[in-house]
């Protein structure tokens, strides 16, 4: 999941869902595809008139608009149905779907969830033999999407999505505020950010746009811990391991410095009430000289203030970022399994890579991508480039479990509204993790 969207009630999402799969010619109860990692399957397209449907949510999803035609023509004979879906609980939405007697073909994953414990969708382990995307992404692209056997546990075992394209979540600035400040350069370390909040504060800024309505406080907590604690270390929690913990030093500073930053005014008082949509047209305004968000905003950020937009990794001893793909899974269900995975294996290509990266995610591989430099695209991808060399890609702690979004939305919140302190904040993180991973 790469952002912590709200919008339409999960009930009327998983009707929007049901009904899609309910007009659905190519899914059918009746499939029953092989789940053996070691099981043969077949490449490339099938003969005949085939069709799919494909669900995701309207930010992950915008450049499917493209890739979909593109595909078409390459196959004009399958048919791809695509239904934007938008809604408070993707996940349990999503699983309603996948269950039901008319479960769409290829379904976005913002998280494993339960789909695989479940057995909701497809093992495409031996896809990903077939077509070779061991060897064409770095193992920890793929790792988010592996499941090990008890169903719950990330990073090992058998692989169970594609991916797509990838978000990451660093340290968008104002550079017009930052040479008006006479700051000469994004801060590098956490001290460096840490001065230049206190001298935009001086100065009459907004140091940081933040907006925690839905959580989002969550991201400059988790990047100063990974950051601090290491991103291999730090992976153990996010992935599931036994025996990991959220009682890091990294993550008490990072709690500790969202409840000092609040006090010294650094972000606005009621940054509960902003949800993250809100505080990005806040700072496409002017209000604010840092703000941490994804790449999905690229593209928004860039196009209101023009080359004063400027990306790095947020500021550590390592290049860090918080990050998954937007990656797609097979519905066990679906009756079409080799023109899906077909279809998965395009997404890696250069035309998907295009309409992704035009959307504000990012291809695996960079070469397939151009940008103008100075551009804010040409920062994401020279930031992507930086964590991808120091293998400091993490995914999202609101994935660690299926109910952590909503633990992380209500603790940042009590943190900032200085309800809890950061050491209860991080138990009542820790008491959600143990529930699933014990």
């Amino acid at each position: 999941m790469k952002s912590m969207t709200s919008a339409k009630s999960a009930l009327s999402a998983a009707a929007v869902l049901l009904a899609l799969g309910a007009c659905a010619p190519g899914s059918s109860s009746d499939g029953e595809p092989a789940a053996d990692a070691n099981a043969a399957v077949q490449t490339g397209v099938p003969a005949g008139q085939v069709e799919l449907n494909l669900i995701a949510t309207p930010e992950s999803g915008a450049a499917m608009k493209d890739i979909i035609p593109a595909f078409q023509a390459k196959h004009p004979n399958v048919k791809i149905n695509y239904v934007d879906t938008t809604y408070d609980d993707y996940n349990k939405s999503l699983n309603l779907a996948l269950s039901s007697d008319t479960s769409p073909d290829i379904v976005l994953l913002n998280a494993v969830g339960t789909t695989v414990k479940d057995q909701l969708i497809l093992n495409l382990q031996p896809y990903a033999k077939a077509y070779g995307w061991e060897s064409a992404y770095p193992a920890g692209q793929l790792n988010q999407w592996r499941v090990a056997k008890d169903g719950t546990t990330l990073g090992s075992g058998d692989l169970y999505a594609a991916p797509a394209s990838f978000s990451q979540v660093g340290l968008y600035y104002n550079k017009a505020k930052l040479k008006k400040l006479g700051i000469d350069a994004a801060p590098a370390t956490l001290e460096d950010l840490e001065a230049a909040l206190a001298k935009a504060k001086a100065g009459g800024e907004t140091p940081l746009q933040l907006g925690n309505k839905e959580g989002h406080a969550s991201f400059p907590i988790q990047l100063i811990g990974q950051s601090t604690d290491g991103p291999a270390a730090y992976a153990k929690w996010v992935f599931g391991e036994g025996g990991a913990t959220f009682d890091t030093a990294g993550n008490a500073k990072g709690a500790q410095s969202i409840t000092d930053w609040g006090t010294k005014g650094y972000y606005s008082k009621d940054a509960n009430g902003i949800d993250l949509q809100g505080a990005v047209d806040k700072f496409t305004k002017g209000d604010g000289v840092f703000f941490v968000d994804g790449s999905w905003d690229s593209k928004k950020i860039g196009d209101a203030l023009k080359g004063d937009a400027g990306f790095v990794p947020f500021p550590g001893p390592k290049a860090t970022a918080i990050g998954t793909s937007v990656a797609y899974g097979i519905s066990r269900k679906s009756k079409n399994a080799q023109a899906a995975a077909a279809f998965l294996d395009f997404l890696r290509g250069p035309e998907a890579a295009k309409a992704s990266f035009a959307q504000g995610f990012l291809p695996s591989d960079t070469s397939t991508v151009t940008a103008e430099p100075g551009t804010i695209s040409a920062e994401l991808i020279a930031a992507w480039n930086k964590v991808n060399a120091d293998d400091g890609l993490i995914g999202f702690n609101n994935n660690a479990t299926a109910t952590m979004n909503d633990t992380l939305v209500a603790e940042t919140q009590k943190l900032i509204a200085g309800k809890v302190d950061a050491a209860t904040f991080i138990r009542a993180v820790q008491s959600d993790w143990a529930k699933t991973h014990g």
